[in-house]
């Protein structure tokens, strides 16, 4: 989980994540946002994310964020 929290620091330094319960609703992410973590989960965890798994749900919280990773076969 340290791992995803350190990606989204780097993607949004400004934000707190750990301080979130939902990413999408407190506005720390944004559509723009989610793209651009896509791709660095892809590099950083060696999976293809597919588009029909790109939607706010998946990304609102670190827990989440791992089950998509897993469910592409990333480890965490």
């Amino acid at each position: 989980m340290d791992k995803i929290y350190g990606i989204l620091t780097e993607l949004r330094p400004e934000f707190d994540y750990r301080q979130s319960n939902d990413f999408i609703a407190d506005g720390l992410l944004d559509s723009f946002d989610i793209v651009s973590l896509v791709a660095e989960l892809d590099e950083k965890f060696n999976v293809t994310i597919d588009a029909l798994d790109i939607v706010p749900e998946n990304f609102n919280s670190v827990e989440s964020i791992a089950n998509v990773i897993r469910k592409h076969g990333g480890a965490i």
